[in-house]
């Protein structure tokens, strides 16, 4: 029986039940455990407002010292949880004019939704140590909802075939039926389907492909547990991170090595972290901030599900899956406690002189001051993440003089130019602005524009007999896209070079198919002026961004 089939027997076997066994048990239990609307949080061990950051200063517990059964968050109703329960078949015929009052009511149970999330944040902002015992019944069908449309349209289907249009042709029937089976604990986690993509330097990387309803699943929870998680992160993690991104991480980077006496850069790159990860020392560490059982166990569902390949499942204890729309979070919550706490607090008590570090996902750099401080602190970091079963890449982790003052003391020593390193497909260099003062430049990776411009030469061949306009709105987002990304000051020559490839592309894709035989330049270059977009920055300088995101020195976000 394949997957797609159990998993609808699954549901054929349930539908025709208005309450499912151990649903109404369920309900009854919570209400006991908790008042009305209300969740419980376990009490840490403090009764004090927790531990708090450098330079903040510790916030009372929101109702007094010493209550144990504080309230977080708001629940909902039990009317309307009966009713998810119940309704998950057949719906009421309703008539036209609630149309608007059904659009009201769930703008309003969104709302609430919202400001339950928000107690979350708040609460595990003041209590550091505190664990969250109720956390399931916020994934409920709105936040379900929710999380599908966030979902890509065109992204892949998993082992059940389903893509986003098929689930979206009876959303609100299949989500209601999601939901009752993800509370009463019927529901079923699949294998990811396992692919690979090309990486720039030729080798694959494999990637897991969930089914639709994992996807939603995934994406509601990491939502409920960013509420708690986010209050934990330090500012110096970037990955995959509500309102960080790529170019914040640079943006840091490049203001704190311009900013500090940094001297030496650790380049350094964890040897494939996604699949080393240890399934029981994550679990463990989420168990620090997450009290609810049955959260924990849709977590290890995910885990423990495997990967299907080549028509057989693959199941480990180690690792999560790389491109499972909760690995990201996985990822930050472990190396948070395996590399984060522990070099903040490096950072304060071993380090002489300056040290910065910027990590985004499994890439990380870190600045020193002194070469002994770089070198230390390296030894003991292949000590510290042995203890979490993962390791540095031999290749990719390097120790460079790098600095303001990096190309003058290299000069003393009879030594060529500083090296450079690569993050987040940029090449980091030692520069002079045109006064003479010391700047960074970023250039775009040579092997990632090669990548690129090789997966645009393939794809134009498959369009060789599109209309020259289906072709150039096809390039205007590709061109547009990568500027995108990589228009950063002092990074206009690459984006030059890129617009001429493709130029040059698209005129070799055309005269194969012109009768003549060729495109004149001429007729090529007004071709590309009517659709390609042409250079520009469309990024500001690091610090004049960092001064606005960072409006105030955060300890460890503004902090470097």
């Amino acid at each position: 029986m394949s997957f797609a089939a159990e998993r609808n027997m699954s549901r054929t076997d349930m539908r025709g039940t208005a309450h499912p066994a151990g649903v109404g048990e369920h309900i009854t239990r919570e209400e006991i455990a908790s008042e009305p609307g209300r969740s419980r949080v376990w009490p840490s061990a403090e009764e004090t407002g927790g531990p708090h950051r450098e330079d903040e200063e510790s916030k009372p517990m929101m109702h007094g010292r010493g209550k144990s059964g504080e309230v977080v968050v708001a629940r909902k109703p039990v009317n309307k949880a009966e009713r998810s329960v119940a309704e998950p078949v057949e719906r009421r015929a309703e008539a036209e004019g609630n149309a608007s009052q059904q659009s009201t009511f769930r703008a309003q149970s969104r709302e609430d939704a919202s400001q339950a999330l928000e107690r979350i944040r708040q609460r595990a902002k003041e209590k550091k140590e505190e664990k969250f015992i109720s956390l399931l019944h916020h994934i409920d069908p709105e936040l379900l909802e929710e999380a599908f449309y966030e979902l890509k349209v065109d992204a892949a289907a998993g082992v059940d075939g389903l893509t986003w249009k098929d689930y979206e042709q009876d959303l609100e029937r299949e989500l209601a039926d999601l939901h009752a089976r993800v509370h009463r604990g019927a529901y079923r986690a699949l294998p990811s389907r396992r692919v690979y993509i090309p990486k720039p330097d030729g080798r694959q990387r494999p990637l897991a492909v969930a089914a639709i309803e994992d996807k939603i699943v995934q994406r509601a929870a990491a939502v409920v547990l960013n509420a708690i998680y986010e209050a934990d992160f330090l500012g110096f993690s970037y990955g995959f991170r509500p309102g960080r991104g790529a170019h914040d991480a640079m943006d840091a980077l490049v203001v704190a090595i311009e900013s500090k006496q940094v001297n030496f850069i650790l380049d350094a790159d964890i040897q494939s972290f996604f699949d080393t990860v240890s399934q029981e020392r994550l679990v463990d560490l989420l168990e620090e901030r997450i009290g609810d059982r049955r959260m924990l166990h849709l977590i290890q569902k995910w885990l423990k599900v495997g990967v299907l390949e080549d028509g057989k499942v693959r199941a480990s204890d180690r690792g999560t899956a790389q491109g499972a729309v909760i690995s990201p979070l996985l990822a930050n919550v472990y190396l948070h406690h395996a590399l984060d706490l522990w070099a903040e607090s490096w950072r304060r008590h071993e380090a002489t002189g300056d040290m910065i570090i910027v990590r985004y996902a499994d890439d990380f750099i870190v600045g020193f001051q002194h070469e002994g401080d770089a070198r230390r602190f390296l030894d003991e970091l292949r000590d510290r993440l042995e203890e979490y079963a993962l390791s540095l890449h031999p290749e990719k982790t390097r120790l460079i003089e790098f600095g303001r003052f990096a190309a003058l003391n290299r000069k003393r020593r009879g030594l060529g130019k500083p090296e450079t390193f690569n993050f987040l497909g940029f090449t980091f260099i030692c520069g002079k602005s045109r006064r003479g003062k010391f700047l960074i430049k970023r250039k775009t990776r040579r092997d990632r524009m090669r990548s690129k411009l090789k997966e645009i030469r393939q794809a134009l061949r498959r369009r060789m007999h599109q209309g020259i306009p289906a072709q150039g709105k096809w390039l205007v987002q590709v061109v547009q896209g990568y500027f995108n990304y990589h228009a950063v000051p002092t990074n206009r020559h690459a984006l030059v070079v890129f617009r001429d490839e493709v130029t040059r592309a698209w005129r070799r894709m055309l005269s194969r198919r012109s009768q003549k035989g060729y495109i004149a330049r001429e007729q090529m270059r007004s071709i590309a002026e009517a659709w390609l977009p042409k250079p520009k920055i469309l990024h500001l300088w690091p610090r004049q961004r960092f001064v606005v995101t960072h409006p105030r020195r955060e300890p460890y976000a503004g902090k470097l």
